[in-house]
């Protein structure tokens, strides 16, 4: 099956980047399997001193946290999956869900500005917020987007060929 992209690229027209979303994504999913681990550890310590209800209390918030971690890391995955980012020498395209589909599409000659946001955390690890701005509109700001600079190089690169 053709990607979302590959089906409505124009004739002649190149794709010169794909963008996608950072693994950052995945870390509050990580996160609860890390504590459903611990509560594990913790009801297999309990059960020695004889008293059954914190050995139960234990294994519920481990399965409990499991069961979240599961949710939030299929929910990140999916997202993932399901999101493209793609520079062509004619515009920007980003594509959202799979069967609820959102995408939005703007020309290279309408960018007048590419923003990147960066928290510490996302210099250090190479993700950021992007927003592209264009003339009368603004596409709206890509989240954790994996190397968002390399991202807006090849976006303003474009732009400023077609303007010259």
């Amino acid at each position: 099956m053709k990607s979302y992209i590959e089906q409505i690229l124009q004739p002649g027209e190149r794709r010169l980047y794909s963008g996608k979303l950072h693994w950052i994504l995945f870390v509050p999913g990580l996160l609860l399997l890390i504590a459903a681990l611990v509560f594990l550890m913790l009801a297999s310590r309990s059960g020695d001193s004889g008293n059954v209800f914190p050995r139960i209390l234990w294994l519920i918030l481990a399965a409990l946290s499991a069961a979240g971690s599961a949710f939030y890391l299929f929910r990140a995955w999916f997202e993932r999956w399901t999101t493209e980012i793609e520079v062509t020498d004619r515009r920007i395209i980003l594509k959202k869900g799979f069967i609820r589909r959102e995408t939005v599409e703007m020309h290279m000659d309408k960018v007048e500005s590419v923003d990147v946001e960066q928290s510490i955390l996302g210099r250090l690890i190479d993700y950021g917020d992007v927003t592209i701005r264009g003339v009368g509109v603004g596409l709206e700001p890509l989240k954790m987007v994996a190397a968002p600079l390399e991202l807006r190089n090849h976006i303003t690169g474009v732009a400023l060929a077609g303007k010259t």
